[in-house]
């Protein structure tokens, strides 16, 4: 009995022995695989802008204004309506001025006979030279009378000077207006231009030609495009800043000008960019790293950066779409390091953004 009972007891210690034995195993072969998370590297769009904030103002604008005074005897406009070039915008009383033509070519006449009569003597010999000279300057004065007259009847009629759309008047027919007094503005605003500036260090992006996309506060919601077309060659001294004009075609003539605007001028624009968390990086000196996860595994792969925006950074060396990249839990990775990825994979595409801003 004792020998058999020996013989049990050595069984079941040998037994308890076996199966502690592959649950250690299992145990220590679990502690090396890393959690991380992860997501697989998809290509977006990265729009690079430059921001500002401006004002719409009008293609062209003047305020009607007469040279002459005299007293309002039409008014050819509707308030806030559209004229077109030549359109006669008011008339004043011409009659003083009519009586100043007539009595010009009355006198231009005149002296237009008593030249041909001096002519006619002259050619006889009965008159002298400076006599005729006389006469014949005498001709030319009468005649720029009469040009001098037409040229003041032609002022007390007021013409649009381009297409555009009138404002609000400020005078009513009988009114007796002075010369320079403001009759009306005219306001051209099929295209309008924006105007808005940036600080001096953004002068090496700023070209002709560059997009920029316009959103204004009178029309929240909507994105408007236009293009840069002038660029002040002033740098201003007392804040170091560039003026830009854009123009913004406004073909159904719904905005106005003054209107305050919201402008992103648009640097570049990459439609196959390839944007990941910023945590995702691994620093090494001068050096930028990340692991990427291959066949279960962490290899760590320097990176170039482009475009930074809050969290996000643009890669534009080192990496291509469908990699799957660390984004978490890298600080206990190494090169070769077993994984087990228990999030953040992701299909969907990161969205890049402007990576530039100045506001004014």
């Amino acid at each position: 009995m004792p020998d058999d009972l020996a013989i049990l007891l050595l069984a079941t210690v040998a037994g308890l022995w076996l199966g502690i034995v592959p649950d250690i195993a299992s145990a220590q072969g679990s502690k090396k695989l890393i959690a991380v998370e992860a997501i697989t590297l998809q290509s977006s769009i990265i729009v690079e802008s430059v921001s500002s904030i401006g004002d719409l103002a009008s293609e062209a604008s003047v305020i009607i204004r007469s040279e002459i005074a005299g007293r309002v005897r039409e008014i050819s406009y509707l308030e806030g309506t559209k004229v077109k070039a030549g359109q006669v915008i008011v008339r004043l009383d011409d009659a003083i001025y009519q009586a100043e033509l007539s009595q010009a070519i009355a006198r231009r006449d005149l002296s237009a006979r008593n030249y041909e009569r001096a002519q006619a003597l002259n050619q006889r010999g009965h008159s002298s030279e400076q006599t005729l000279d006389l006469a014949r300057e005498e001709v030319r004065v009468n005649e720029a009378s009469v040009d001098l007259a037409k040229a003041r009847l032609q002022k007390t009629v007021l013409a649009a000077p381009f297409n555009g759309v009138v404002g609000l008047s400020s005078i009513s027919v009988g009114d007796y207006i002075m010369a320079g007094e403001d009759i009306v503005n005219l306001e051209q605003i099929i295209p309008l231009k924006v105007d808005f500036r940036l600080p001096e260090r953004y002068l090496r992006l700023v070209a002709v030609g560059r997009p920029v996309e316009i959103t204004l506060d009178a029309f929240p919601g909507e994105t408007y495009h236009g293009e840069v077309y002038a660029i002040d060659p002033r740098i201003r001294v007392n804040d170091r800043s560039i003026g830009v004009r854009a123009r913004l075609p406004n073909a159904d003539g719904q905005l106005r000008p003054g209107i305050f605007a919201r402008i992103n001028m648009i640097i570049d624009r990459r439609e196959q960019a390839l944007v990941l968390p910023e945590e995702a990086l691994v620093p090494r000196g001068n050096q930028r790293f990340v692991f990427r996860v291959v066949d279960g595994k962490a290899v760590m792969t320097e990176v170039k950066i482009g475009l930074r925006e809050t969290g996000q950074i643009e890669i534009v060396e080192g990496l291509s779409a469908g990699d799957l990249v660390i984004t978490a839990g890298q600080a206990k990775v190494r090169e070769g390091s077993a994984v087990n990825i228990v999030g953040g994979t992701s299909n969907e595409p990161p969205k890049g953004k402007s990576a530039v801003e100045s506001r004014q």
